[in-house]
């Protein structure tokens, strides 16, 4: 596995290739970052991941100074998962003076959800999966559908700006118990691990209760933010959305005809000091 450093170096490896393959991370990589990887090995003639925690994605009170960084591991991990070239650039290399120039997604899609909840998330997130575009410039990059809502924003961007790239999700990856895993289970405590799992259940239970025949997504929610509140949890949402746009679904989208292939649910709730995302398809 070849690691470098500067955007002349990749560029210049890179040029004796033409299908790059791509998976971009922020590093602390865990089990469902490497099946992203392997799931893009064979899709390219090279396969390229980069390692950059992106500070232009983190608002002033989140955790951009302690993000766990665990190079180390992470290029051990990278190489027995067959990577090719680990591109980690620093932070003066990728922006090299003040990035003013920015990728700004539509409200209606950027200011919801996540978007609502961390101001600015998705144009650092935009922003800076343009640049890395434009460093590897590949030709298929691979994303964890954990993040559903960024991987409708990166799609969305790549049509928009039509980018030659084909951008695949990976499905998420789970503990035995069903927590999704995600780098910042690692800040969880036992007593909060423990709990955690109770996320992807609520969404579970939603589910349910949507193939069950329940009609009233408001009354749905509420249930589910006050089910979670009770046990100790802050949930910032637990939401039935159209797949398309993750927009509320009307009146007439749920149905049981509808609920195998038109909706997703969606959750983002702190335990502790921990802030969980997670969602399922029905």
């Amino acid at each position: 596995m070849l690691i470098v450093n500067t955007i002349a170096e990749l560029r210049q490896h890179l040029s004796a290739y033409k299908h790059p393959a791509f998976v971009p991370t922020m590093g602390n990589l865990h089990e469902g970052h490497l099946a992203l990887v392997r799931q893009a090995k064979p899709l390219g003639d090279v396969l390229v991941v980069s390692i950059f925690v992106n500070r232009l994605q983190f608002l002033p009170h989140e955790d951009f100074d302690t993000y766990p960084r665990t190079w180390e591991a992470d290029c051990s991990k990278l190489q027995d998962a067959g990577c090719d070239v680990l591109f980690a650039p620093s932070e003066q290399e990728l922006y090299p003076e003040p990035q003013t120039f920015l990728v700004q997604p539509p409200a209606e899609l950027a200011d919801i959800l996540e978007g609502h909840f961390r101001p600015g998330f998705f144009v650092g997130v935009c922003t800076v999966v343009m640049k890395l575009f434009a460093c590897v410039q590949p030709r298929v990059a691979v994303f964890g559908q954990k993040d559903y809502q960024q991987l409708m924003m990166i799609r969305r961007m790549v049509r928009q700006f039509s980018l030659p790239i084909a951008v695949l999700g990976g499905a998420t990856l789970r503990a035995p118990d069903g927590l999704a895993l995600s780098s910042r289970n690692n800040y969880l405590s036992p007593v909060d691990r423990a709990e955690a799992v109770q996320l992807s259940q609520s969404l579970n239970t939603m589910a349910q209760a949507l193939r069950a025949g329940a009609l009233d997504i408001a009354a749905l929610e509420q249930r589910a933010m006050a089910d979670l509140t009770a046990r100790g949890w802050q949930p910032d949402y637990l939401v039935v959305r159209r797949r398309a746009d993750l927009q509320v679904p009307r009146a007439d989208e749920v149905t049981p005809l509808a609920q195998n292939e038109d909706l997703v649910l969606l959750g983002a709730a702190r335990i502790g000091n921990t802030r969980l995302i997670d969602n399922l398809e029905v």
